[in-house]
C-alpha cells in the first residue's frame, strides 16, 4: 500500500545499458525485417509448388469433365437417332416388319455408292430387302454375310427405283448419280403433267422391291428429255448418306 504523501519513484535504466539499447535498436530492427523477408522468400517456392499442384490436378479434373460431357452429348444425340428409327418403325408407311442396324463401313470410291451395316443372315436379313432412314429411303442390301451386310444406296448409279411423284400420282425411274450431295435424277415422266420444285417423290411399290410410299426425295428442277416424250427432274434425297449412322432394314 502507498502511503499517503509519498510518490512513485519512476524506474531509470542505468546509462550504460540504455547506450547499449540506443545502438542495438537498428541492429534489431535490420535482424527482424531479414528474418521476415528470408521467411518469405523461402515460402513463396513452396506456395508456388503447391499452386502448380493444385493447377495440374485441376486441369486433369476439367479434362476429364470435359469428356464426360461429350460422352453424354454423344449418348443425347444417339438417342434421339434411334428414337427416329423407333418412330419409323412404329408408324411405317405400310404393313411390314423392319430391324435396325448401325453403319460400320462405307465403300471409299467415288463411282460405287455403298456401305456396310452390322446386320446379316443370322439376323434374318437377305438380298434386295429394302433399308430406310427416319427421312427416307436409304437403298437396298445386295450381299449378305453372316453379321454383316451391304447396301447399294440410291445414289449408286446402278441403282433404278419405281417411283411417282406424290402431288400427281405421275410415274417414274430414280436413277442414282453418284452425286456427293445426294441428288438424284428421275426419268421417263410423262410430258402431260405438272412438274414443278418442290414435289414429293415416293416409292410406287411396282415390282415389289420397294414397299410402296417411302420418300424418295423432293425435285429440284424439271425439263423435258431431247425426244420432248418426257420429263426429267433433279431429285435432291432428303438422306444425308454422309452422315448415315444407323438404318431400318425391311425384313417382312
Amino acid at each position: 500500500m502507498v502511503m499517503k504523501g509519498t510518490a512513485l519513484k519512476e524506474a531509470v535504466m542505468p546509462p550504460i545499458e540504455g547506450a547499449w539499447r540506443d545502438i542495438l535498436a537498428p541492429v534489431q530492427k535490420v535482424c527482424v525485417g531479414v528474418t521476415r523477408w528470408a521467411g518469405n522468400t523461402l515460402a513463396r517456392p513452396l506456395a508456388l509448388i503447391n499452386a502448380s499442384r493444385q493447377n495440374e490436378q485441376l486441369t486433369r479434373e476439367v479434362a476429364g469433365l470435359k469428356a464426360r460431357l461429350q460422352e453424354l452429348e454423344e449418348y443425347r444425340l444417339e438417342n434421339e437417332r434411334l428414337k427416329k428409327l423407333l418412330d419409323l418403325r412404329d408408324k411405317p408407311p405400310g404393313n411390314f416388319q423392319v430391324t435396325a442396324a448401325t453403319v460400320v463401313g462405307r465403300d471409299p470410291g467415288n463411282w460405287f455408292k455403298t456401305i456396310t451395316v452390322n446386320k446379316g443372315s443370322r439376323q434374318g436379313v437377305r438380298a434386295n430387302m429394302p433399308v430406310l432412314a427416319p427421312e427416307g429411303l436409304v437403298g437396298r442390301v445386295v450381299e449378305v454375310s453372316d453379321n454383316t451386310a451391304q447396301v447399294m444406296l440410291i445414289t449408286d448409279p446402278r441403282s433404278a427405283v419405281s417411283s411417282l411423284i406424290q402431288e400427281n400420282r405421275s410415274p417414274g425411274i430414280v436413277e442414282g448419280t453418284a452425286d456427293p450431295a445426294g441428288r438424284l435424277r428421275m426419268i421417263h415422266i410423262p410430258y402431260d403433267v405438272f412438274v414443278r420444285k418442290g414435289q414429293t417423290v415416293i416409292t410406287s411399290g411396282l415390282g415389289s422391291l420397294f414397299p410402296k410410299g417411302i420418300v424418295v426425295g423432293q425435285i429440284l428442277e424439271a425439263k423435258k428429255d431431247p425426244t420432248g416424250l418426257f420429263y426429267n427432274a433433279t431429285i435432291q434425297s432428303l438422306v444425308d448418306f454422309n452422315r448415315l449412322e444407323e438404318v431400318l432394314i425391311v425384313t417382312e
